[in-house]
């Protein structure tokens, strides 16, 4: 029911915002971005919202639906990566999740099956958008992707609002230990690293969209960051975990450090 509970709760609260247009809270647009040099095309995805609206990072917690892509009528592209910016800590109704608000840009890398060609970017995303009630929405977008292209500065600064690599962070040093429980595993990550600001918030990622991941219960003393969180599969069948996919995030002060891998 922990699990369960906070989806049903976003669906719940939706419905009675469905007769007022989308349009009124959120906006998705393309910017058009550049041909990098190694082959593949810089495009933004820019979310803009009404005040007081917010939505969804990469792995935003039980209270949160994450953006999801359909590229289907898009042209010349191969695959997608995605450049999160740095999310922010919003909790609303005593439940937290990480997201944006305002005016966002995601920067996605886009892999070309031709880097000499243009290119069409086009499909829909579902995503989450809450102010003091929360709904699932799909938009389309479209945009063509020339050769040449330009720097949007929106782009160019969502880029460079980056979360630190490990090493850029000074983190000294990460492991992780795991033991069973009733259904699943419990991990508990030791990080070395000095504290990143006031009120740190901790994210693990499993690096496997099929085990779901606890909220932290994280706790600082000096220049070790402790963090625990609960995996259990959505089988609710045994599994093994890959330490070198887990991911963590630490998030405070309008920065995060991204930390890939967690050794035994």
């Amino acid at each position: 029911m922990r699990r369960i509970a906070p989806l049903a709760l976003l669906l719940a609260s939706a419905l009675p915002v469905r007769a007022e247009p989308v349009s009124d809270h959120v906006t998705v647009s393309i910017l058009p971005g550049w041909r990098t040099e190694a082959g593949t095309h810089m495009a933004g995805f820019r979310i803009r919202m009404a005040p007081g609206w917010h939505t969804y990072w990469r792995a935003p917690g039980d209270a949160g639906i994450p953006p999801s892509f359909d590229w289907t009528g898009s042209d010349n592209i191969a695959g997608a990566g995605f450049h999160w910016p740095v999310p922010e800590v919003i909790v609303q109704n005593d439940m937290r999740s990480i997201g944006y608000k305002g005016d966002v840009v995601i920067p996605i890398e886009l892999a070309l099956d031709d880097p000499a060609a243009p290119a069409r970017m086009a499909g829909l995303v579902q995503m989450g958008v809450c102010r003091d009630i929360c709904m699932p929405v799909q938009l389309s977008f479209a945009a063509d992707l020339p050769v040449g292209g330009d720097r949007p500065a929106a782009l160019v600064a969502a880029l460079v609002d980056q979360p630190l690599a490990a090493d850029q962070a000074g983190v000294d040093a990460v492991s992780c230990s795991v033991a069973p429980i009733a259904d699943g595993l419990s991990v508990t990550a030791t990080v070395d690293m000095a504290p990143l600001g006031p009120d740190e918030a901790v994210v693990i990622e499993a690096g496997d969209p099929t085990i779901w991941v606890s909220e932290p219960a994280s706790q600082r003393d000096g220049a070790r960051l402790t963090a625990q969180a609960d995996m259990v599969h959505v089988t609710g069948e045994p599994f093994a975990l890959d330490r070198s996919q887990v991911r963590i995030t630490v998030i405070a002060a309008g920065r995060a450090v991204d930390i890939r891998g967690c050794g035994g």
